[in-house]
């Protein structure tokens, strides 16, 4: 376990010096929320399109629980291993780029759970439809991961157990939206076939 924790800070003293003050702002960005609100408008546009509205309704609860579900997850882990950021890391200090700093502890990441329980769950729900979309979400989830290691907040063993948890969770509420979905469909006919 120790070899494997020099890994992931020698790696992330790597990918973290990698980055250059000019692109400070723009990694700052990436990892903020509230810049992806068209992104999520566009998702909420797809699926619009392409179920019908009570399914839609449905749709958006299990996003809500998995999303809750996903971040409220992260929290207990981040008291519970009580692993320190890398900002708030003295032994790291003078040896990489702090460029934002978050709360005190940070294994695993809630970025980067949040992002590929998105990036799961809207492809599962449309990729029959948009066969490209899982490797826009993928990319996109990947991106605003790195951003984490990048702004110094995250090591790279944070972002993978991170982004497994919400790979995992992204797939267990699609398929539970799926279920209801096929549930719902599958009952309508019956309504309207008694008027003969």
């Amino acid at each position: 376990m120790h070899e494997l924790i020099q890994e992931d800070r020698s790696l992330f003293l790597f990918l973290n010096n990698l980055g250059s003050s000019p692109f400070d702002q723009l990694w700052i960005m990436i990892s903020a929320t509230w810049i992806w609100v068209p992104l999520y408008v566009i998702f909420l546009y797809l699926l619009f399109k392409n179920f019908q509205l009570r399914n839609l309704i449905f749709i958006l609860i299990f996003i809500a629980l998995g999303v809750t579900f996903s971040d409220q997850l992260a929290g207990v882990f981040k008291t519970g291993v009580s692993r320190l950021r890398p900002c708030h890391d003295p032994t790291l200090t003078g040896l990489m780029r702090d460029v934002k700093c978050g709360g005190q502890f940070g294994f695993y990441s809630s970025h980067a759970a949040n992002t590929f329980f998105i990036a799961t769950f809207m492809s599962l729900l449309l990729y029959k439809k948009f066969r490209f979309l899982p490797y826009i979400l993928f990319v996109w989830a990947i991106i605003v991961s790195y951003s984490r290691i990048y702004l110094g907040v995250h090591f790279p063993l944070d972002i993978v157990m991170g982004s497994l948890m919400g790979f995992f969770a992204g797939g267990f509420f699609a398929s539970l939206a799926l279920k209801v979905i096929r549930n719902q469909n599958n009952s309508t006919p019956t309504a309207t076939t008694s008027t003969s």
